[in-house]
């Protein structure tokens, strides 16, 4: 059946991303997952495959293809099992790049953009603080003007790469009095005195270092303001979309997974003299969870394919995450308990799935700030706007 959205060519790209990740990728992933340290090496070979270029224009190294390339990229990572590893990657290519390319001047392009895109730079964004969590607005970190410099003071955490990047986007306050409209977005050199990353110790995502980060006095130049002074916050928004979806998206592909390894299981596991998916109790649980992820995925496709034509899909980004991170759950934890104690073994793929999974419903925003949010657009009749350029 032809699809809607994939053509032969995102098919031959998809195939070589699988293969790609079967000879370079799983190998590494238990070491990995052990460690809590990704190697070097593989980034600077996705870059080299030019996975991190995929939306980005090719003056800078990319190969500027539409989105459904990137829900490819983001599905077969979540089908190697390692929430954490595939976190790294499309936190570097997806969030903190975002940012370069769209505040970014060309300067900051040409030194951190083009070599993130090669595998040479590293990046994580810097947004969540201690005291804030999804309170994007209410954060304290502030970037003071000072001559020819800002200087930054204040602390993030729950940052994903914030141990091992080569640079941070960083959002503080330029101005404490504006609330949100106080906001600015800075590029930081990591190794910029001043600045500590503690690595964090997580439940999931154990292959992806994640950091809390702070920032004692840390200078850096008025050219790193990224964008316009005060406009951080819609920046921070206007990204947001595209983070939602990443989740949804890779929410219901592990949640197709999940079912797929379970399925075959069913097929090979007896009990009571048969194969365990002859258990009709068993059957139509699976059913109503595969119904569910479809649906899932059809809306997460569906808004992505808008958002590929530019239109601002804050409300149905919101959706997609909030309902595909719940069902992922919801279909994961099923699937743990129809392989009974085996599931419950390390050596099977759904205990980490399931660690893994549970950060769904809390990263990007929780499940709650979604909902607050919805109610915002629904019932209030609030209209988000993408920021001004």
């Amino acid at each position: 059946m032809k699809s809607l959205y994939f053509s032969e060519d995102h098919q031959l790209f998809r195939k070589s991303l699988q293969d790609f990740l079967q000879k370079e990728v799983v190998p590494h992933i238990e070491k990995w997952e052990k460690s809590g340290t990704i190697d070097r090496f593989i980034w600077k070979k996705f870059g080299e495959m030019g996975f991190f270029g995929i939306n980005y224009p090719e003056a800078y190294g990319g190969m500027d293809l539409d989105l459904f390339y990137t829900v490819i990229f983001l599905e077969e990572l979540q089908k190697i099992n390692s929430g954490g590893f595939a976190a790294a990657m499309w936190a570097h290519a997806y969030l903190a790049m975002t940012h370069l390319n769209a505040e970014g001047d060309e300067r900051i392009k040409q030194n951190y953009l083009a070599p993130s895109i090669l595998g040479d730079k590293i990046g994580a964004l810097c947004i969540t603080e201690p005291f804030g969590g999804s309170d994007v607005a209410g954060m304290r970190t502030t970037a003071v003007k000072k001559g020819d410099k800002y200087i930054i003071n204040g602390s993030k955490t729950f940052i994903t790469n914030g141990v091992y990047a080569d640079y941070y986007v960083v959002a503080a306050k330029t101005d404490t009095t504006l609330g949100n409209k106080g906001i600015s977005i800075f590029l930081v050199d990591t190794n910029t005195k001043g600045i500590t990353a503690t690595k964090l110790d997580k439940l999931g995502w154990r292959a992806s270092d994640t950091a809390e980060i702070a920032f004692d006095t840390v200078e850096i130049p008025q050219e790193n303001l990224m964008g316009e002074k005060g406009k951080g916050f819609p920046y921070i928004m206007q990204h947001f979309a595209l983070e939602r979806l990443i989740m949804a998206i890779n929410a219901h592909s592990r949640s197709e997974f999940a079912l797929d390894y379970t399925i075959e299981y069913m097929s090979q596991r007896e009990a009571f003299g048969k194969k365990i998916n002859q258990f009709q109790a068993l059957r139509h649980t699976l059913v109503e969870h595969a119904a569910d992820v479809e649906h899932c995925k059809v809306f997460n496709y569906a808004a992505v394919s808008r958002l590929d034509k530019g239109e601002y899909v804050v409300k149905e980004a919101t959706m997609a995450k909030l309902k595909s991170t719940k069902v992922a759950d919801e279909t994961i934890y099923s699937c743990l308990q129809m392989l009974g104690g085996y599931g419950y073994m390390e050596e099977y793929p759904l205990a980490r799935l399931s660690r893994d999974s549970r950060l769904g419903p809390i990263g990007g925003g929780t499940s709650e700030i979604l909902k607050e949010i919805l109610s915002k657009m629904i019932i209030d009749n609030k209209d988000y706007k993408p920021a001004v350029k």
